[in-house]
């Protein structure tokens, strides 16, 4: 029998009344955000970068592909992976289906990962995903972004108790430890506005949970995330690994 508190029709309707309040507060600040989002001060972008795409080379502006905004996903997927991050790539398969909406509101989507574009599109069609993805490997990109770090900079991290989750990402993505935590994921967001590009906004860690569709449907559930012991094995997989996975495809 459920250990759950178990009351009636009429004790849940007040109950989820008194939720509403703060459900529908929180959807007022989070409102209050976007625009306090929108008026931040903007940042020129001086150095040129070179990317490789499906199309050849294009610089940062030429990845607006005629539009005035641009979304830049940073996907952790290293030169010498052999797969992307499987956490990257839960996202995949929620901004994936995004793509077409956002270009409809003047907004350019793309990925972009240090791995050269050969792997990319491989690994791409394997998910069976369609968004852009460029390369900007060989470039200081990542860098610049804050989505790549050197050893030296990782070293009090690595010197302590590793998580088992990184230890498993990084097996699941052909690296070790450290080739997996060097790599980061990221938002960043430019404009262009007349012939300049700029940084309009940018995020990580769990400012990267809207890239994850399926984490606001969790927190509805009973069990919700069901996180919490962090001795466990991450559940994340990629969604060709899960259990069935090949019988339902």
């Amino acid at each position: 029998m459920t250990e759950h508190r178990i009351g009636t029709r009429e004790e849940h309707e007040a109950a989820r009344e008194e939720l509403l309040k703060e459900e529908k507060e929180i959807t007022r600040r989070s409102d209050e955000v976007a625009r306090k989002r929108r008026e931040l001060p903007w940042v020129r972008i001086e150095k040129e970068y070179t990317f490789d795409t499906v199309d050849g080379q294009k610089t940062l502006a030429e990845l607006f592909d005629g539009r005035s905004q641009l979304m830049v996903y940073h996907f952790m997927f290293g030169p010498d992976w052999n797969a992307g991050c499987p956490v990257c790539s839960s996202g995949g398969d929620t901004y994936n289906g995004s793509v077409a909406h956002l270009n409809a509101r003047d907004v350019t989507f793309t990925c972009v990962s240090r791995a050269p574009l050969e792997k990319l599109q491989a690994y791409r069609e394997r998910m069976g995903w369609t968004f852009p993805w460029a390369s900007s490997y060989g470039t200081d990109f990542n860098r610049d972004f804050k989505v790549l770090y050197t050893e030296e900079e990782l070293r009090p991290f690595l010197e302590g108790d590793i998580p088992p989750t990184v230890t498993q990402n990084a097996a699941m993505c052909g690296t070790d430890d450290l080739g997996y935590v060097s790599e980061g994921p990221g938002l960043s967001v430019f404009a262009l506005e007349d012939g300049d590009v700029y940084q309009t906004y940018s995020t990580y860690r769990r400012g990267l949970e809207v890239m994850m569709g399926f984490y606001p449907l969790l927190d509805r559930v009973p069990k919700g995330r069901d996180e919490g012991d962090a001795t466990r094995p991450h559940w994340i997989r990629r969604h060709d690994e899960y259990a069935g996975a090949g019988a339902r495809a």
